[in-house]
């Protein structure tokens, strides 16, 4: 894959994901509406950004190495174990729902598929900073401000045993901090704390072994800069329209 295909913007639909990419204007309704026809497999979307465009608080190498190869075999593999349940057909979001029914392959691989889809979006080049609006008012509510915030959720993501995830969710109405094992996330019915993904950091090595050896922290602390808010912000405004459950 050369750097051309890297550096086309947008968020490409991903079949039965995405219905249409992200407008100036935010995310239209027609993210949420069927494709027309029937789907044949799952798609993974291209990167928003250029490979190396989040340096240098995540390196081009490492997020060529995620994308390319990590990204792209969960989806592969999510793929065949699809075609083979003769599932392909259904919404991510709703194969995880019921995720309990199936074969680890598709909790694995549906939720690395899926979990990777939402992580490239949770960053931007132009990123950092704190949320705004309805979102900064929601976050000081529940967590008395922005810096305790990120102090939650670092100590979270600092503390998840092995490989995993760390989400912001909202979660009966309220905004919550919880972590996943492995490529787990909280639209799964197997998941300790269900909600709607507001936002996620994988904590996986592959994710930062490669600039920050065994230096979670340091990757943790670089996360900040980059944080997507305005695409957080939409998630969450999406959320309070009643898209609760949607991805």
């Amino acid at each position: 894959m050369d750097k051309r295909s890297f550096i086309k913007t947008g968020l490409l639909g991903a079949a039965g994901l995405f219905a249409s990419s992200l407008t100036a204007k935010g995310i239209t309704s027609r993210m949420f509406r069927k494709s027309a026809g029937k789907r044949t497999e799952f798609i993974q979307p291209k990167l928003p950004y250029a490979v190396n465009a989040l340096e240098p608080y995540i390196d081009g190498q490492t997020m060529e190495l995620h994308y390319a190869k990590h990204h792209a075999s969960y989806t592969k593999r999510f793929n065949e174990a699809a075609k083979a349940l003769g599932i392909i057909e259904k919404p991510a979001r709703e194969i995880m729902a019921d995720v309990s029914k199936y074969p680890e392959s598709i909790r694995n691989n549906g939720g690395g598929y899926l979990n990777h889809v939402l992580f490239w979006n949770m960053m931007s080049p132009s990123g950092g900073g704190n949320p705004s609006g309805v979102l900064l008012d929601a976050v000081n509510r529940e967590f008395q401000s922005v810096e305790a915030f990120k102090e939650k959720f670092a100590a979270a993501a600092g503390t998840v045993f092995g490989s995993g995830w760390t989400w912001l969710i909202v979660k009966d109405g309220s905004l919550m901090i919880t972590t996943t094992q492995n490529q787990d996330n909280p639209l799964m019915d197997v998941a300790a704390d269900k909600g709607f993904p507001l936002l996620c950091l994988d904590v996986w090595e592959h994710a930062y072994y490669m600039k920050n050896q065994n230096r979670r922290p340091d990757y943790i602390s670089a996360f900040w800069n980059v944080v997507n808010w305005d695409y957080v912000s939409r998630r969450y405004a999406f959320w309070q329209k009643k898209y609760a459950g949607i991805v």
